[in-house]
């Protein structure tokens, strides 16, 4: 018996690279992820990073702190395409210019968006300035939401929002009494609806609630996701999303 050396041949037509930054507790942004980009030719990574609960403004900024730790477990040393920070009310807490600034101490050839600038992209595409916002946080948090809109010059004109403590438990929240509260909204001033929170079931409910609303409904992992495929030159127009999706 003997042995050959063989030399390797390497793949060098490599799919764009997306590096989901995760909360450990969030049950929907992968799925909802992979359920928009699971036939494209695009390589998907996802690293979790750990969430302090009671949900508050500044046990979101201590979670950032470890943002430059888990980028750089998303394939150490290789290059991603784009980087996405997967929680709105933290971006909103620690900043953007602060979370961008942390992944690429970890990597520096990365674009970076977040569910909150995502969204302002977003409703800016479609021509959007008056908004209904729906939150599953806290007062302080939910108010924080409302207050970060008012900065980027839309007007709210009317909020709800569930109360809930615990990241983990957002996850738990039923998509068809979700449909239902979000259905009995105030929208008569609105151009728009904005449900915040990427661990919220509402991707699946989109397309339902805006036949039911008459008006665009946008999310954090729906617009999260639009800006994300926009940054790797990916641009899609697919039915059964909203019609964020249908607008490319």
């Amino acid at each position: 018996m003997y042995s050959i050396k063989v030399e390797p041949k390497y793949n060098s037509n490599l799919n764009p690279r997306i590096g989901l930054i995760a909360l450990a507790s969030d049950f929907m942004i992968e799925k909802d992820f992979m359920s928009i980009i699971k036939d494209k030719d695009i390589d998907f990574f996802v690293n979790r990073i750990e969430i302090y609960n009671p949900l508050t403004s500044k046990n979101l900024i201590k979670m950032s702190q470890k943002v430059t730790e888990v980028t750089k477990d998303i394939l150490p040393n290789q290059k991603i395409d784009c980087v996405v920070y997967g929680c709105t009310s933290g971006t909103i807490a620690a900043g953007y210019d602060s979370i961008e600034k942390k992944v690429k101490l970890a990597k520096p050839e990365a674009k970076v968006t977040t569910p909150s600038t995502a969204a302002v992209k977003a409703l800016k595409k479609l021509k959007i300035k008056k908004i209904a916002v729906f939150t599953p946080y806290i007062k302080d948090l939910n108010n924080d939401v409302i207050e970060f809109f008012k900065k980027e010059n839309f007007s709210i004109t009317s909020n709800s929002y569930f109360d809930i403590k615990n990241d983990i438990d957002i996850g738990k929240v039923d998509p068809e009494y979700l449909f239902e509260v979000l259905s009995q909204m105030d929208l008569k001033e609105a151009d728009a609806l904005f449900v915040s929170c990427t661990a919220l079931p509402v991707l699946q409910i989109i397309d339902k609630l805006e036949k039911k609303l008459n008006k665009p409904v946008l999310s954090s992992n729906q617009a999260l996701i639009w800006d994300t495929l926009e940054n790797i030159g990916k641009k899609v127009s697919i039915s059964g999303f909203g019609k964020l999706f249908s607008s490319n």
